[in-house]
């Protein structure tokens, strides 16, 4: 199994004057949900190299197990130092498409048009897509096969306007998750705050906050996992 994920470039939050990118756990707990199941995993981001780590994901209220495992893992921090440049994809060379939050994507991946290709790309290929906390703010511009917005009449989830609030950015960010996948007429579900929630339709996946990337993994794993024991 070849799983593309996909990281932020951007590492400017707003006009704060503060660091933003990616969030830790976002990465890590799928990074390794994948590696343990023996998936060849592949980094990508918009400038490729060294993405941005969203340095408030690193403070100790945030650290897990799995972000613990990564900081410590030679391997994959040299992997993370060196994410291909997204433009360089072939998404038809993998499996399954997975990509973790942090602020960051809603600046740069939501207006990447390599990333909405390759979204698109992906499902029109029945190549599953897993997306988490802010990273389902990226499909505001994906488009599906009759050029209306991909998650119209979709079940999806994503960062929800009181996480957003709680985190006090909501008159920074460009744009709040749930208000843009409601305008663009999803059937957006959520769970309780802070709480993990993933939601799947079809071959979309979509997880609401860092807690929910695990278990967005495993969902996205467990619906690959499927199809080839139906083809055996």
């Amino acid at each position: 199994m070849k799983v593309l994920m996909v990281l932020t470039s951007h590492d400017t939050l707003g006009s704060t004057g503060r660091k933003t990118g990616f969030w830790l756990e976002e990465l890590a707990a799928p990074y390794y949900r994948f590696k343990d199941s023996g998936a060849d995993i592949t980094l990508a981001s918009p400038a490729g190299g060294q993405p941005p780590l969203d340095p408030k994901s690193n403070e100790p209220d945030f650290q897990t197990d799995d972000t613990h495992r990564f900081e410590a893992d030679e391997a994959a921090g040299a992997q993370l130092a060196e994410t291909v440049l997204l433009n360089s994809v072939d998404v038809t060379d993998f499996d399954a498409v997975f990509y973790p939050g942090g602020h960051g994507p809603l600046w740069d991946l939501a207006e990447d048009r390599d990333s909405i290709s390759l979204i698109e790309t992906a499902l029109r290929n029945d190549i599953p897509v897993a997306l988490v906390c802010h990273a389902p703010g990226v499909l505001r511009h994906v488009t599906g096969s009759d050029g209306s917005a991909l998650v119209k009449g979709r079940t999806v989830t994503g960062f929800t306007n009181t996480e957003e609030d709680g985190v006090g950015l909501t008159d920074i960010v460009p744009f709040l998750v749930e208000d843009e996948l409601v305008r663009l007429g999803a059937a957006y579900s959520k769970g309780a705050d802070w709480e993990s929630y993933v939601v799947r339709d079809g071959i979309l996946i979509t997880g609401q906050n860092p807690n929910s990337s695990a278990a967005a993994a495993t969902e996205l794993l467990e619906l690959v996992d499927g199809r080839v024991s139906a083809d055996r």
